[in-house]
């Protein structure tokens, strides 16, 4: 099968940016007559055919500009899962002939219920919201704008909204059945509960795993990540270990991973030969770990790239049904889990 030429393709031979590779093609202004020469004769040479708009997803000529919302508190001090998620999807976007206008929502904003500058400004056409955000914050602006709106990474079970979810829930499951299977039953969970829509459906995966195999469960392994006030995780020093140690941890993202095992390692634990540790997402800022983690990897390039044809939808069809689309991922075996003494 002839595989299909991207605008991310044209962009990586020419050596510029997609933005740039899109407005060369599409005739617009920001392009130096010789280099849009150049990006026209690479995408030419390369076989680039200009995509065809349907009814369904032509909105207007030119693509459309597509806001992305992201919470303050998830722009932590380390490149953050969420700041790839923003990533994939602004990609997703150019892909489609879209372009994405980014604005990060501070605490009191989001308290004060104010409405986004690009929703207030009229810039954007449609918005993706990335990370849970407060429900009538999202709803003032909604009601309001009446703008189409999609959930990513996270839903709403109070309305019917689109959105775009991992399976967390399978995921926790199936890396604690892999703990499990390892000999594993004194396992505990590391998270939030009800911080997040994900980190809760983690945590029933995990009960559900337990409950299959007939493991006890113990209140005092379930342990906080996050602060409660705020849902900023904790340090490592921070985590609250209990009095009987588990042989393994079931965390609810890498991040949280990464501060387990180190704050093991410094109690004098090794890890996987004394306790076993699992992740979740596939994602982790370089040097916070040194050991390899075993994890679900989240597909953030199709959850991406789904959220992007689901506004573009809800943009050009007004009848479109919105509903959570959940998109697979896979576990992978790394360095911090071993069979149980």
């Amino acid at each position: 099968m002839e595989q299909i030429v991207k605008l991310a393709d044209i962009a990586e031979a020419v050596g510029v940016s997609t933005v740039s590779v899109s407005k060369a093609l599409s005739g617009q202004k920001g392009v130096s007559d010789e280099m849009r020469k150049k990006i026209k004769e690479t995408a030419e040479k390369m076989g680039y055919v200009k995509p065809v708009a349907t009814k369904k997803t032509k909105v207007k000529e030119g693509g459309s500009n597509i806001g992305i919302l992201m919470a303050e508190r998830y722009a932590s001090k380390y490149t953050s899962f969420y700041w790839h998620l923003y990533q994939e999807v602004s990609k997703a976007a150019m892909d489609q002939a879209c372009y994405t206008m980014f604005e990060i929502v501070d605490i009191s904003d989001e308290e004060q219920k104010k409405i986004p500058k690009i929703v207030l400004e009229n810039k954007v056409d449609g918005i993706i919201v990335i990370g849970k955000m407060d429900r009538d914050y999202l709803a003032n602006f909604q009601k309001k704008y009446d703008i189409p709106t999609v959930y990513l990474d996270f839903y709403d079970d109070m309305e019917v909204a689109d959105a775009v979810i991992s399976n967390s829930f399978y995921g926790e499951y199936l890396l604690c059945n892999f703990l499990h299977n390892l000999g594993h039953e004194k396992i505990a969970f590391v998270g939030t509960v009800g911080a997040t829509k994900s980190i809760t459906d983690r945590y029933l995966g995990y009960r559900k795993c337990l409950i299959e195999n007939d493991i006890e469960f113990k209140k005092d392994y379930v342990i906080e990540d996050r602060d409660q006030s705020n849902s900023r995780m904790v340090e490592e020093d921070k985590i609250k270990m209990p009095k009987d140690m588990p042989t393994a941890f079931v965390c609810n993202c890498d991040l949280t991973a990464a501060y387990v095992i180190n704050r093991l390692q410094k109690d004098g634990y090794r890890v996987p030969e004394d306790i076993s540790v699992v992740g979740f997402d596939d994602f982790l800022f370089p040097g916070l770990c040194n050991t390899g983690i075993t994890t679900y990897e989240v597909n953030m390039t199709d959850m991406a790239r789904i959220s992007i044809e689901k506004v573009i939808n809800k943009i050009s069809n007004p009848n479109y049904k919105p509903g959570v689309f959940i998109v697979e991922g896979q576990l992978i075996e790394r360095d911090s889990t071993a069979p149980v003494k």
